[in-house]
Formats: structure tokens, sequence, C-alpha cells
């Protein structure tokens, strides 16, 4: 059964995709059924640029397991980038 959980957001980047590197404008996120990985439900990803066509689109695939551990190890790289002093604590974290 379908979950139709998607949230979607404005993003600033780059991806790679087969024709070469694109800038990304969106993130689509959702835990449904995936096209690909042998799994009922997977956390599904989705890099874009709706603006330069299909072939602007990194997809990926993630069990939740993976997923989880995707998220902790981004935590992980940005702790250690600000304890460095190479990335500014965000404006909502600062007054904590």
């Amino acid at each position: 059964m379908c979950t139709m959980i998607v949230k979607q957001a404005e993003i600033d980047g780059s991806g790679k995709g087969a024709n070469g590197w694109f800038k990304v404008r969106q993130v689509n996120v959702s835990y449904d059924h995936p096209y690909d990985a042998p799994l009922e439900h997977a956390l599904n990803i989705d890099f874009v640029n709706e603006g330069e066509g299909p072939g602007a689109r990194i997809a990926v695939e993630l069990t939740p397991e993976s997923a989880r551990r995707l998220v902790q190890t981004i935590q992980a790289v940005f702790a250690r980038a600000e304890a460095g002093g190479y990335l500014e604590r965000p404006a909502s974290t600062e007054s904590r």
C-alpha cells in the first residue's frame, strides 16, 4: 500500500547526473515504494532542477536504517565543522 508521505524543500547546490553537473534547486523526500531497491518501502530522495528537464535529477533509495545513518553522519560532520570554526551555527541555535 502506498504511504503518500512526501515533503519538498527548496535547496541550493549542485549535482552530477548523466549529462554532467547541474544546479539543484529542489529536494523531494518520500517514504513510499521505491522504483529500483528491492524493498516494500524506502526513503526516496530526489534532487532536481525542474527547469532543466528530466535529466537534471539524482535519485537515491535508502533503507530506513541507512537513511538514519546518513542523517547521523551529516550531523556529525556539521558538529566537527562548527567545533573547528569552519561553519557558523544557525541563528536558531545560537541563543541556546
